[in-house]
């Protein structure tokens, strides 16, 4: 029963719960669904409009974010603020970029990715500056298997593999095979570590593991590091690396070989040719085959642009025709093996886009291809034991004829 009393009302206890059974119980309860927080490059993007495309030809950072409701003064701060980190002017065609948006079409955030694992964040805001960034970088142990029926690279092509995994198969048994050679029918498999990002393979970090039977002759081939980095060995722990690589380009196809007498294709005269021509696009990256320091990085008429490498008291390497030299690469610079030199062209005496790899011994130009070289160090007495563990996990696996990726 309700009693009124000095113009207040009170209730029952009774009535009392039971009002408050009816505005508690799940039934008669209003419940709001809290969303998880979104979030794209570590940024939260919760209402934000996203617009993802590929810059363009000759299409700049203004021509995106002006009609963005991105402000010319902007604009101007981001050129300045950004020097040190990312020059906005280097933006290249067909990269691909983000624009994070408002409502109202106004950008708030550009990443662009210059390439598959880094992007730069512009940020359009109160704060007007870029930051870097790098996407996470996944390791997929793979294997493959295939046989030879036209070259190394269409097999691996064939089998799925990407052509970075022809390459690092190359240099491992560089100086042990000829890979100009390959015989139908010749046999390999391999174990190695592929790159992904986001899902999608951008590269081959490593092999660790190869069998391959040339001519009836079985070669093995194991990645294993004794502390000095990884290096290749075969199944008795000898060393398959020499003390420079043998391709000064990733594997591609010899024009042209080291010889005493061949009719030169622009002098018209039969003369000696004591280098070893690369067929190979322009721009196509040239490498350092070992440690050294550049003794020239300059233009002579008939070499065109080049480099040429003093490795130690014996060994010398020349590059010529290159269509530029790498950033950084002068006489009096140390450079280690496999580093960017610089890019396949055809400047001097050239009909066309190669590179000519020329190596000298004590002195004497001799046949690159040809030479003996020293070889890495072994595994180490102290090392063969857990080096023997390793190789004989990796024969189980390759022994099994098993494809896998885990």
């Amino acid at each position: 029963m309700a009693i009124l009393s000095a113009g207040f009302t009170f209730f029952s206890v009774e009535k009392t719960k039971e009002k408050a059974r009816l505005l508690f119980e799940p039934d008669s309860m209003q419940i709001e669904e809290v969303k998880e927080p979104q979030y794209l490059y570590g940024l939260r993007i919760d209402s934000m409009v996203i617009h993802r495309d590929r810059i363009r030809k000759n299409q700049s950072l203004s021509d995106i974010l002006l009609p963005r409701k991105v402000s010319h003064s902007k604009l101007f701060q981001l050129a300045n603020n950004s020097r040190e980190v990312f020059d906005v002017r280097k933006i290249k065609s067909g990269k691909e970029y983000t624009l994070l948006m408002t409502p109202d079409s106004t950008a708030r955030k550009l990443i662009y990715e210059p390439n598959e694992v880094e992007y730069l964040v512009f940020h359009l805001d109160d704060s007007v500056h870029v930051e870097k960034g790098e996407k996470t970088v996944q390791k997929i142990r793979k294997s493959l298997i295939g046989t030879i029926d036209q070259s190394l690279a269409v097999t691996v092509e064939e089998q799925g593999g990407p052509i970075e995994l022809t390459n690092k198969f190359v240099d491992a048994f560089a100086w042990q095979i000829d890979f100009f050679h390959l015989q139908k029918g010749d046999y390999f498999k391999v174990i190695y570590l592929e790159e992904q990002v986001d899902g999608k393979t951008i590269g081959v970090d490593q092999i660790e593991a190869i069998y391959f039977n040339h001519f009836g002759n079985v070669y093995w081939g194991f990645a294993y590091d004794q502390g000095e980095g990884i290096d290749f060995f075969d199944e008795d722990g000898a060393s398959l690396r020499k003390a420079l690589l043998k391709y000064p380009l990733e594997f591609t196809r010899i024009s042209s070989k080291f010889t005493l007498s061949r009719f030169h294709p622009v002098q018209k005269r039969w003369k000696a040719h004591r280098g070893t021509d690369f067929s190979a696009r322009t721009g196509t990256k040239i490498r350092s085959v070992g440690d050294g320091i550049v003794t020239e990085a300059t233009y002579k008429r008939w070499n065109g642009n080049y480099v040429k490498i003093r490795h130690n008291s014996t060994y010398t390497t020349q590059y010529l025709h290159m269509s530029k030299i790498a950033s950084g690469i002068k006489a009096g610079v140390k450079v280690k093996q496999g580093q960017l030199i610089g890019f396949v062209g055809s400047t001097g005496l050239a009909t066309g886009p190669h590179l000519c790899y020329r190596f000298w011994k004590n002195g004497v130009q001799v046949d690159a291809l040809k030479v003996e070289l020293p070889p890495s160090n072994p595994i180490r007495e102290e090392q063969m034991k857990n080096f023997t563990e390793v190789k004989n996990k990796y024969i189980e696996l390759l022994d099994a004829n098993a494809i896998f990726s885990f």
